[in-house]
């Protein structure tokens, strides 16, 4: 949504310019059509790729240039091969693996009001019912006053309901008309004791906004657990260990927390950057 920056206000290098020039008149081109179309070194075109990667000006066709780019120089494979060989870990790729590398086209500019709409649905597709305090998280790309005014006018369409579907909170509400339905169903439900652990970057991640008590950060090292729909423990990712949010049994204690903790598996982009733990050597 945002207006790409226009090449010619941007401090880029010569090498960087070179390489957006060859671009724009080859299209689309290997890394070894560029180096023979801008006669730079390889290792020239290379920091030229990333400086437009950076600058969000440049893309390839798969993630391996990226990764290629990100990956320490003495971790990376050597650029043209030949005899020459890295100690340790090396990347198994390299920006000349990546497949092509092309200009990224800038978005069509869409009305302020197309994208309100955008967004006022976006929310209701993924809440079922909205209103201001459940949107305190959310990173909006407009104000809530201009959502509003969309969800009235679809109120007046018949599309979606307005009213007072969660108690406790001011302001306007609106729903979609089957979640409605489903809200009334929720209460004629039975306890079933079901366990759901979340991540603290799910956007479920609703404790504090419009659950009692503090508000639990949104990153992805926190964890939820609910029982029926109602958190009842976190965990903090910092390592305070778990709290419970309601009073537990110590069989209840142990199940909710062996169903909090999970195992840490480290990102591959770990071995991308050398940081795995090395290999066990045999014992002589």
């Amino acid at each position: 949504m945002t207006a790409q920056p226009d090449p010619a206000h941007l401090p880029l290098s010569h090498s960087a310019r070179a390489i957006l020039d060859a671009l724009d008149q080859r299209g689309a081109s290997f890394f070894g059509d560029l180096v023979n179309a801008t006669g730079l070194l390889r290792t020239a075109v290379e920091k030229g790729l990333g400086e437009l990667v950076a600058w969000g000006l440049v893309t390839s066709d798969s993630f391996a240039g990226l990764r290629a780019l990100l990956v320490p120089s003495d971790r990376r494979r050597p650029i043209g091969g030949g005899g020459f060989r890295r100690r340790g870990r090396v990347a198994p790729f390299g920006v000349e693996t990546a497949g092509r590398w092309s200009r990224v086209r800038g978005p069509v500019p869409l009305p302020e009001e197309a994208v309100a709409e955008a967004v006022a649905w976006q929310l209701l597709r993924r809440y079922g019912v909205v209103f201001r305090r459940l949107v305190t998280r959310e990173t909006l790309l407009t104000p809530w006053r201009d959502i509003l005014r969309v969800y009235r006018r679809l109120e007046a369409r018949g599309e979606i309901r307005g009213g007072r579907f969660v108690g406790g909170f001011s302001g306007e509400q609106y729903a979609l008309p089957e979640a409605v339905g489903l809200l009334r169903s929720v209460r004629r439900e039975e306890p079933r004791g079901e366990l759901v652990a979340l991540s603290g970057a799910d956007p479920l991640n609703l404790v504090g906004i419009v659950t009692p008590g503090d508000v639990l950060p949104g990153v992805a090292t926190n964890r939820i657990l609910y029982r029926d729909g109602i958190p009842v423990a976190i965990k903090d990712g910092g390592g305070t260990g778990e709290r419970y949010l309601v009073e537990v049994t110590p069989d209840e204690r142990e199940r909710f927390k062996s169903t909090l903790v999970r195992g840490r598996v480290a990102p591959l982009v770990r071995t991308y950057l050398g940081k795995s733990r090395p290999a066990p050597t045999a014992a002589t």
